[in-house]
């Protein structure tokens, strides 16, 4: 069936995204697997043709954006299957400058009443140098953790990157660790997930896909091998919200082990509980922990289906009744973001997905 997600991707580059990798597996085994496109396609924001384009491979490197705050979550429901922190305690004892209403869910949830966002790096500007760096990115994190509640706690629904900052620093405080060590020695080690995590080697990068054109940031052409988000940048490339990178396959079996109950890295317990409808207010999709349940905007017409987007162009979604795993990866955002497309991409890939499963009639499934 690989045929028909080859089409799916061909019709999608490059008009919706430079590079694309998608995978789908039922049962665990891989039923469909796709790659097409190019890593770095243009040189700038006027998108002209970059001079060296190097082709997509199934081993591609992308920027995973929010997904991020899936590896975020796992960390602390391990944190707290070991008794180092709970669900429903105020973060304020862990972390002084946060209002004491927030708890672990509510950031998880994001139920917190804190902001969508906030440039950090614009409110306290400078380069992360190696003299500057730990200092400054300590100012913006205390600047971060300090943001006041700006809604109500407990709801209603209001998507977090603030939250989902503060939520990898408490499992920094919690884990007694940085969150990429966390993230490696609680996910990635355990799963065997070679090419996952934060700020990736030099190494790797002729394998990454490039992002938007920043010309802020130094170096030409687009951003290639450090993390697109803005915060997460200013932060250092390590955020609970974003910053880590992931090949398509690192990502399908992180997926399946979600799907399998854990697999090591969480008790069958905590991924119920991580993919139980929390019952969040005013979100267009139901939310447990972490994920979202049913989200139209990823999982199509698998109602039931969980996982999360990234800003990038990126999706994860699992769906245990169905057996199945499919994963997105793109970088829509190069060379420059508000492309249009991704959704009915993300779209098109659920419902080949869903056939692939046996749950919908065989039909052609291409991009509107």
């Amino acid at each position: 069936m690989s045929d028909r997600l080859e089409a799916i991707l061909a019709d999608a580059v490059p008009r919706v995204c430079p590079a694309a990798v998608a995978l789908i597996a039922v049962d665990g085994s891989v039923v469909a697997a796709a790659a097409a496109g190019e890593l770095v396609r243009y040189a700038g924001a006027e998108g002209g043709l970059a001079a060296d384009r190097p082709p997509v491979g199934h081993d591609s490197i992308f920027d995973l954006a929010s997904i991020s705050k899936l590896f975020t979550t796992v960390v602390l429901l391990s944190l707290a299957e070991e008794g180092r922190l709970d669900l429903d305690e105020p973060v304020s004892g862990r972390i002084a400058a946060a209002d004491r209403s927030i708890t672990p869910r509510r950031l998880l949830t994001h139920t917190a009443g804190l902001p969508a966002g906030r440039r950090i790096g614009d409110e306290l500007p400078g380069p992360l140098t190696p003299a500057t760096a730990e200092r400054l990115a300590g100012a913006r994190m205390a600047a971060m953790l300090s943001t006041p509640v700006a809604h109500p706690a407990g709801g209603p629904y209001l998507y977090s990157d603030v939250g989902m900052v503060m939520a990898g620093r408490l499992a920094e405080l919690a884990g007694g660790a940085s969150l990429d060590v966390l993230v490696r020695d609680r996910i990635t080690s355990v799963l065997g997930l070679p090419d996952t995590g934060y700020r990736p080697q030099p190494a790797l990068l002729e394998r990454i896909a490039a992002t938007e054109f920043k010309p802020e940031r130094p170096g030409p052409g687009c951003v290639r091998g450090e993390v697109h988000d803005e915060t997460a940048y200013a932060l250092g490339g390590v955020a609970g919200h974003a910053g880590v990178f992931a090949t398509a396959a690192d990502l399908l079996a992180f997926g399946e082990a979600l799907r399998l109950g854990g697999e090591g890295v969480l008790r069958p317990e905590s991924v119920a509980e991580m993919t139980r409808d929390q019952g969040v207010a005013g979100a267009p999709f139901r939310h447990g922990l972490g994920v979202r349940i049913g989200d139209p905007g990823i999982a199509g017409p698998l109602a039931d289906a969980y996982g999360h987007s990234g800003f990038t162009g990126t999706s994860l979604v699992v769906d245990p009744a169905r057996r199945l795993t499919m994963v997105l990866l793109t970088n829509a955002v190069h060379p420059v973001r508000g492309r249009d497309g991704v959704r009915e991409l993300r779209g098109a890939v659920a419902e080949l997905a869903a056939r692939l499963a046996g749950h919908l009639p065989a039909r052609e499934t291409r991009p509107a």
